[in-house]
Order: C-alpha cells, then structure tokens, then sequence
C-alpha cells in the first residue's frame, strides 16, 4: 500500500461533485443538441455562400465542440487517474506516483480552465475587445509605463491564442506611448479582459529620473466589446465633430502617406474615439463610429446598472486613490489588485502576460456579486 497516494485519492474525490456542477452549468445535452443542428446546416448546399454568416457558424461549431471535449477530457482523467492509483497500490509500484501527480496537475488545471469558462455569462463576454491605454500622471514615466502594459497584454493574448490589431497608437514626446487603442479577437476575449478595466498603478525607480527616486506613475485601460455595426445606438451629426489626421502608428508603407486617420468626438458625453488602422479614410471613420456607438450602449448599460443599484458613477481620474491594481518594483516586488485581493511577487512574470491569476480572481469576485474587501488600502 503506497501512503503518499492517500492525499492524492482525497483531492481527487474532491473533484468528482465540482466537476458534476461544472457539466450541468455547460449544459452539455444543449450544446450537443447545437452541434447536430449546425453540422445538419454545413450539409445545406448554400451553406458556404455567405462567407461571414458561415465563418461566423464554424466559429460556434469549435466552441461548442471544445466544450464538449474538455469536459469528457476532465471526466475520463479522473476516471483514469484512479484507475492507475489502484493498479499502483497493487503493484506496489512507487515509480507510478510521479506520473499520477502530474496527470493529477494536468487535471486540475483543466478544471480551473472550464470553471472560470462557466463564470463567462455576460451579454457580452464572448465577444472580442477593445482596448484603450492612456498614460496619466507621471510624464515620460507614465508613457513608458503604458508601453509596458501594452507589451504585457499582447504578450497575454498571445499565450492564450488570440490575435492583436492595433487601432491607434500614439507615441510619447520622449519615449513609451500617450495612448493605443487596439483589439484582441478570440473567443470570449473581453469577457476576460473586461476585468483589467481601471487605473493601474506602477512604482519602481524610474530610469528617467537622474537622482534614482522611487517614482509613482498611472496608466488607464479602458476595456469594451467589439459590436455589431448596425448596433441601435443614435449619433446626432450636430453631437460629433470629426477630425482627420495623419497616421502615427507603426502600419508599413501607406503609413503617414495620407491623412486617413479619423478622430471622432462626441460633445455631449465627451467620449473621443480615434482609428488609423485601416487602409482608407472611410474605413477608418466606419471602424472609429462603430466604436463610438459601441462606448455609448455600454455606458448607457453602466449608467443603468448603477441607478438601479445606487451605485456611484465611474472614477476618471487617472491618478492616485483610483488604481485597482499595483505594481511595485521597488523597494520590493509585489503585484497586487485592489478589488479582489489578489497578489504575487513574480512582477517579471505578470509582465511577461502571465495574469491570468488576477483575472480568474477577478471572475470569482464578480460571482460572488462583487464582496467589498478591506483591501483597498495600499502598503
């Protein structure tokens, strides 16, 4: 009898009625049900004449399916799991609990996966996102700082399969970026990222400061989904005023030839939007009022949300007193976010794009309807 499997047999007990909840929260029968109804509409002869309506179904047929067999994946790993601890027991084989270990690893970082998949129920979390970096306080650091953000969310989307298109992109006067606008496309990207909406917060010692001080310096992320173009939102022509410019961003050869970049600003809300990715100054202006149209359904839904629970409108200010996550440097290293309490030591590693630790934190808060925490204040 191998003791060192004991703990290892508990903790995968354990798993076996948290991963019944998670397959009736996928409800499984439902989207097998989807899976013979959209391979019945492929079969269809003029399935593929519309290529948008048609990419749009494969997209829903991979979801669908991946669900489907992450979940018999999980089911068939404990079941298998359990198998080879009996057979290590008989065997007295000592040699096969490093193997268990790591299938066990394996599985429960597969749960984590689905579970927080399951915590993706909003109206929009499927959707792709839209992201907006703007340095605040803090000058040349502040803009270097966002550069670093920038970095460390394209490193993010990279790891997770996503794809990145940048928007708009404005440099700063002496090094890092004012601001960048840019998209992730991929299966419920915002419903992740929604959770990286708010100012953050960097402390270090700024290699722009010639006297080597501690140094403090905000950056904001606006987040939002990609809408429907024909989303029902009115934009008065006498509520706008719309700007052309010359395109600053990295973008090739017809970069900087024309001034095709577009900047709308809408008076009444005082929201701007800008895009100079597209290759033509109506593209861009399409593109630019389709985000704008986008910004102003959300805040209305926000504005919504917080009458109904006598909630305070949002903080703008990107500055001190507003951040929701820290990242200190110096005199120690720590990551921490203000709302959920979560926190590390590895800075290099978040920077590198490994957060998802604070989003799935972040998914769990929101789940539990967003408990307060004394966690706000900072060290």
């Amino acid at each position: 009898m191998l003791i060192e499997l004991d703990p290892m047999r508990q903790e995968l007990e354990s798993y076996k009625e948290p991963l019944a909840e998670v397959t009736r929260a996928l409800d499984l029968e439902s989207k097998h049900q989807k899976i013979e109804e959209l391979n019945r509409e492929m079969e269809a002869p003029d399935f593929w004449n519309d290529a948008d309506l048609s990419a749009r179904k494969m997209k829903e047929l991979k979801s669908l399916k991946d669900d489907v067999e992450i979940a018999d994946k999980l089911k068939n790993s404990i079941e298998e799991i359990g198998m080879l601890m009996d057979m290590a027991n008989e065997e007295d084989d000592a040699d096969m609990v490093g193997e268990i270990r790591l299938m066990m690893d394996q599985m429960k970082e597969d749960f984590e996966r689905v579970r927080i998949k399951t915590l993706l129920s909003g109206e929009f979390d499927a959707n792709n996102a839209i992201v907006t970096l703007h340095a605040g306080a803090g000058g040349t650091e502040a803009c270097d700082w966002t550069a670093m953000l920038y970095r460390m969310y394209t490193r993010w989307a990279a790891a997770q399969g996503f794809e990145v298109e940048e928007l708009d992109y404005l440099d700063g006067d002496e090094a890092g970026i004012k601001a960048v606008t840019f998209q992730v496309n991929g299966e419920n990207a915002y419903g992740y990222l929604k959770s990286e909406k708010g100012v953050h917060r960097l402390v270090r010692i700024s290699p722009f400061n010639a006297n080597g001080k501690r140094q403090t310096s905000f950056s904001s992320c606006d987040v939002m989904p990609e809408l429907e173009q024909d989303l029902d939102v009115e934009v008065k022509d006498e509520d706008i005023r719309i700007d052309t410019y010359r395109s600053s961003g990295a973008g090739g050869q017809h970069i900087n030839k024309t001034s095709s970049a577009i900047r709308i600003t809408h008076f009444p809300t005082g929201i701007v939007v800008q895009c100079q990715n597209e290759r033509s100054q109506h593209m861009n202006k399409d593109k630019a009022m389709q985000m704008l149209k986008a910004k102003l359904y959300m805040l209305k839904m926000e504005e919504q949300k917080a009458k109904a629970e006598g909630i305070r409108g949002e903080v703008t200010d990107i500055a001190w007193g507003n951040q929701i996550r820290s990242y200190v440097f110096q005199p120690y290293t720590m990551v921490k976010d203000l709302r959920t309490g979560e926190e590390t030591g590895n800075v290099s590693a978040v920077m590198d794009g490994d957060i998802n630790l604070f989003i799935n934190a972040y998914l769990r808060w929101l789940s539990l309807g967003c408990p307060d925490r004394n966690a706000m204040s900072e060290d």
